[in-house]
């Protein structure tokens, strides 16, 4: 006979990635980089995914056992042995250059934490600044940011510290994050998961998890968004 399947918890938390999702897309502004700097936009994203220096780099970086200077100084090197001279100093922040704040997803996050759901950060950092100018302790109830916890996403460690800090169980956690193998990771460890492209599809998934009217998690959405919107009402 066939042990009955406990049914699953209701989310009480929500976690977000930062670069990609409360901005921006990071991939778009570092193909915007690579573009400018080398009039090839897939350059820089193939060092760093493809590149055996410019991996380690990246993952010691993240992991904060490389500080931004050197980070800055390899893949400024990386950069010049792919045949592309480019000033170390500030490196990074011209890498980030093109992110911008995403104000509808900055919105959906309030309105989740207005509705009592608590809300985590759980991000890889890259560089001392890639936080500046946003209100962490303001907008999240917990953080686990990869520099200060010595792991990085997709490890399981990251999300499981986020969720410690809230008080919840990983199963009672939603991740929203622009990485695929990022939510598939969430979700072997019993998250439920959204990839997310766009504010107005991120809140219609969302929406269906929590339980709620997608309108009150994205109020002000565009008029394209509405078909989305209206599905998960």
């Amino acid at each position: 006979m066939t042990a009955p399947v406990a049914p699953r918890s209701a989310p009480r938390a929500v976690l977000f990635d930062f670069g990609g999702v409360l901005t921006t897309s990071v991939l778009n502004g570092f193909s915007d980089f690579s573009e400018s700097v080398s009039g090839d936009r897939r350059l820089v994203l193939r060092l760093l995914s493809g590149d055996a220096e410019a991996k380690h780099l990246l993952v010691e970086h993240e992991e904060g056992r490389l500080d931004h200077d050197a980070f800055e100084a390899g893949f400024a090197q990386c950069l010049r042995a792919a045949g592309v001279d480019v000033e170390t100093d500030g490196l990074i922040g011209r890498m980030q250059s093109h992110l911008r704040p995403d104000d509808e997803m900055i919105a959906l996050l309030t309105a989740v934490r207005r509705l009592g759901f608590a809300v985590g950060l759980v991000s890889n950092s890259l560089g001392r600044d890639c936080y500046a100018g946003y209100d962490l302790d303001e907008l999240f109830n917990a953080q686990a940011i990869s520099g200060m916890e010595g792991v990085r996403k997709p490890s399981r460690r990251l999300y499981e510290i986020a969720c410690e800090r809230l008080g919840v169980r990983v199963d009672e956690a939603v991740m929203i994050d622009d990485l695929a193998q990022n939510i598939t990771a969430a979700e072997r460890l019993g998250m439920r998961g959204i990839v997310h492209t766009d504010a107005a599809t991120t809140a219609a998934a969302l929406s269906v998890l929590l339980e709620v009217d997608a309108r009150e998690l994205l109020p002000d959405a565009p008029q394209h968004a509405g078909d989305a919107l209206e599905e998960a009402r």
